[in-house]
């Protein structure tokens, strides 16, 4: 009498393991709905709902609007840094003059100090100790761009010389600066004082006498020639 029991009881324990493993088999079912759910408990809305393609197009209007917003910013940024760029190059540029004309004054004061070294140097009495702090002075104005000019031979230039005298030359094709009285300076392209100078120009050709000039010396040849001259008809 136990073992029909235990068989029985058997058999439904082998029935539900089977229907267990039947259920972990089986794929869950998914379902999938497309509409939206509104947050606040509403009725769902399809995608063809007129008030979400209005939301839509609101969005992409602010989108655009932000964008467009950007763009402008962008730009107005753009141009602040192209105007602090160019403030920039004109106060480096503005600089620049301002140490060319302070340097300027000071080398124009010591010109005559100059001059006196130069006509030491002319002379011969430029030597020694003073010799040596001449060429340290020239030196040190070379330094900020001072340069002199003016020597003898140097094509006039009324842009850079003083003419003081003028005198001709058959040795000469063009005004030339044939005395130095005084050496011009400059500082890089900038003019300090010009050179003053003696020019010798070009002797100009005699002129050659006219045609009219041979016609009474022709006539007076014939007549003492026993020649008379023609009458003029």
């Amino acid at each position: 009498m136990t073992e029909p029991f235990s068989g029985s009881s058997a058999r439904a324990e082998s029935a539900r393991a089977g229907s267990g493993h039947s259920e972990q088999e089986q794929e869950p079912v998914v379902i999938r709905d497309k509409r939206r759910i509104d947050p606040n408990g509403e009725a769902p809305r399809s995608v063809e709902d007129p008030l979400l393609a209005a939301e839509e197009a609101l969005v992409a209007d602010e989108v655009s609007e932000v964008e467009s917003q950007l763009a402008e910013r962008t730009a107005d940024l753009q141009r602040l840094q192209a105007e602090f760029a160019n403030y920039r190059k004109r106060v480096d540029r503005d600089r620049v003059i301002i140490g060319e004309q302070a340097a300027g004054k000071v080398v124009a004061a010591l010109l005559p100090v100059l001059d006196d070294i130069d006509r030491a140097r002319q002379h011969g009495d430029l030597d020694g100790a003073f010799k040596t702090v001449a060429d340290q002075l020239d030196a040190a104005l070379a330094n900020f761009g001072l340069a002199s000019f003016g020597e003898v031979g140097d094509p006039f230039s009324p842009e850079l010389h003083e003419a003081v005298m003028h005198s001709e030359s058959e040795d000469v094709q063009v005004p030339t600066c044939t005395t130095v009285m005084r050496r011009g300076y400059r500082q890089g392209e900038r003019l300090l004082r010009p050179a003053m100078v003696g020019v010798s120009d070009p002797v100009e050709p005699a002129l050659q006498p006219d045609a009219e000039a041979d016609g009474p010396a022709d006539v007076d040849a014939a007549a003492s020639g026993g020649v008379e001259p023609e009458s003029a008809e």
